[in-house]
């Protein structure tokens, strides 16, 4: 894979901190595929590219979703989560990248689904905890729940603890698959 052609063509479609978040993603997903077993490069080239529709208009995001994707009307509550199926589409047709595993991780990073794969999940924690835009005392505490037993579980589900909270506190929609998702990981979590 091109990675500097991919980066040159982040650095013209996202702006300055989301490039910065996209690099520290890559990394982090890297670190975290060498630390669980999984694919690193696999690994790096879906943190690259998860973020990489981010930065497009929610007119251009929506345009492209009703063009050429599939996604649920669930999915489309809130415009902050339209870019992770249209990143995925874009690593299909503009980069090439025809693994499923990445393009799933990449199209789930942000609402995540039920029975993510270890990859998935640690493309999804990646973008939480990365160490140039996260909060570094935050990122530390998902980490200490990495090195449990069932430690990406455990992550998860703290990660969607927090974010269920951010929502309600902003008023805003929570996805039905959310709830799904955290009553999945309390069962995992608590047996």
């Amino acid at each position: 894979m091109d990675y500097i052609k991919i980066k040159k063509w982040l650095k013209e479609n996202l702006n300055d901190e989301r490039y910065i978040h996209t690099l520290g993603t890559a990394d982090c997903a890297r670190e975290l595929a060498h630390k669980y077993g999984l694919d690193e490069e696999k690994a790096y080239l879906a943190g690259l590219l998860h973020d990489c529709a981010k930065c497009f208009s929610t007119e251009k995001l929506l345009q492209i979703i009703h063009d050429n994707l599939d996604v649920e009307e669930s999915e489309m509550q809130n415009y902050k989560t339209l870019h992770a199926p249209v990143s995925a589409y874009i690593a299909e047709k503009e980069f090439g990248v025809k693994d499923t595993e990445i393009l799933s991780a990449i199209r789930w990073h942000t609402l995540g689904k039920l029975d993510m794969s270890d990859f998935e999940k640690i493309i999804f924690i990646a973008d939480k905890i990365e160490p140039n835009t996260r909060d570094p005392e935050y990122s530390s505490k998902i980490r200490e729940l990495m090195v449990e037993d069932n430690g990406l579980n455990k992550a998860l589900l703290r990660l969607y603890k927090e974010t269920i909270k951010s929502l309600c506190k902003r008023n805003l929609k929570i996805c039905l698959l959310t709830i799904e998702i955290y009553n999945k990981l309390q069962d995992l979590v608590q047996n």
